[in-house]
């Protein structure tokens, strides 16, 4: 039976098995947000160097720059490590954790 609407093709490239379309969404979100702090982090790194350079001697400016460059580093590393860590478990158990393959109910 053909509804009111007449019959929908899904227009994306994504999987139409129930449920599917949100762990990818989800996945796409998560890596997104791993990107843009990614971007944040860099940023964060370049406005911390151009407050040590323009800490001109000033021993609390340069502690201060000191401390943003390392902290900046450090984001960086936890997110690069959030993504390994997750490959290397995705390896070891084969389950793609970055891009999920959801299992369910087939479509009647």
């Amino acid at each position: 039976m053909i509804g009111i609407f007449g019959t929908i093709t899904n227009p994306t490239q994504y999987p139409s098995d129930r449920g599917q379309g949100l762990f990818t969404f989800l996945s796409n979100l998560f890596k997104f947000a791993a990107t843009a702090a990614g971007i944040f982090m860099i940023v964060q790194i370049i406005l911390a160097g151009f407050s040590f350079i323009s800490a001109s001697g000033n021993p609390k400016q340069t502690e201060a720059a000191w401390a943003k460059i390392w902290q900046s580093l450090l984001g960086l590393v936890i997110i690069s490590a959030a993504f390994i860590i997750a490959g290397i478990i995705g390896r070891f158990t084969g389950i793609n954790i970055l891009n999920p393959k959801i299992y369910g109910p087939s479509n009647p």
